[in-house]
Order: C-alpha cells, then structure tokens, then sequence
C-alpha cells in the first residue's frame, strides 16, 4: 500500500476500505487494516508505521496512543482539524499545472473540492506538487498582507498552510524556481 492509496481513503473515500472517519477525520487503526485486507490491499501495522514516518508530505498522523490514524490536511470530505488560526509567513508559494495559470489569473485560486487552499512554505515542494499534472508553475502568494486583509489561515501538522482561497491580487504569478 502507498501514501497516496491511504491519502485517498483517510481524504476523500473511506467506505472503500469500510472505515468510518469520526468528526475530526480520525479512523481506527484495527479498522483500517482490516478493511484494507478486505479490499484486497496489503497493508499491516509496520507498514502503515513506515507510510506514517517517511512521508514526506506530512500528510499524516496517529493519535497518542497509535490507535487511531488521520489525513492532517486535503480532505474533500468535511472533517474539523481543530486547527486555529495562525499568522503566515509573508510569502507561501503554490503549485499548479502550468495549464490552470490563465484561469487563476482571471478569478483566483480556489479550493475545488478540498477544504482548503494548500500552499507550501518552500519553492520546492510548490513545484512537486505542481508537477503532478503537467509543467509545473509555482505561485507566490502574499499571505502576510493577506493575513492583514482579513484572511485567515491554518497550518497543517504536516506544515502545509491553508486558507479558503486566494485572489489575483495576492499572487506573484513570475516566480522562478
């Protein structure tokens, strides 16, 4: 099993496993590895340790005692993180496909189906997420003047900073990787 595999089901479609996601998207580890087995997916508690501890994204966590196992950010599904508001850095940066430049030149950057804006402190993990869909662009977003503005963001525990949506004016769209 991959990260990417756990990303979807812990994000966006747990009953394909048949794990229940609780109010803040907590889903039962004994759950869980029993649902994937069912689904045909190997999956066991060192390997769902080792997918805990090396993803590079952060994408994930287990409670205090490892019983229980969240997505810390990207869900489409509604999930409360219980994440307060927190003042950004000045600049964050995100990546998109080069494709959708001209649309979030034209409206903004908007959350999709997620819940959140996702934007990375660092240039580089902007591009590799840019990458997954063709040539990457990498966006620079003024989120400290933002944050002035009004707007709110939230930091992931994986470090990924969030917020609802950014317009135009906030973005540097010639940043060089």
């Amino acid at each position: 099993m991959t990260g990417k595999f756990l990303a979807y089901i812990l994000r966006h479609n747990p009953a394909f496993c048949g794990v229940e996601l609780d109010k803040s998207g907590w889903a039962d580890v004994d759950g869980l590895l029993a649902g994937a087995q069912k689904s045909g997916k190997e999956l066991n508690a060192d390997m769902l340790e080792k997918i805990v501890q090396t993803d590079g994204k952060g994408r994930f966590e287990f409670n205090s005692d490892r019983s229980k196992i969240r997505a810390t950010y990207g869900h489409s599904l509604p999930v409360d993180l219980d994440l307060q508001p927190e003042t950004p850095p000045d600049i964050l940066y995100h990546g998109t496909a080069e494709k959708f430049s001209d649309s979030i030149r034209r409206y903004r950057l908007i959350k999709k189906s997620r819940n959140f804006v996702h934007l990375s402190p660092e240039k580089y993990m902007a591009e590799r997420v840019g990458a997954r869909h063709g040539r990457a662009v990498i966006l620079g977003i003024y989120a400290g003047q933002m944050a002035k503005d009004g707007y709110k963001f939230y930091r992931s525990a994986g470090g990924v900073w969030l917020t609802e949506e950014v317009h135009a004016e906030y973005i540097d769209f010639n940043v060089k990787p």
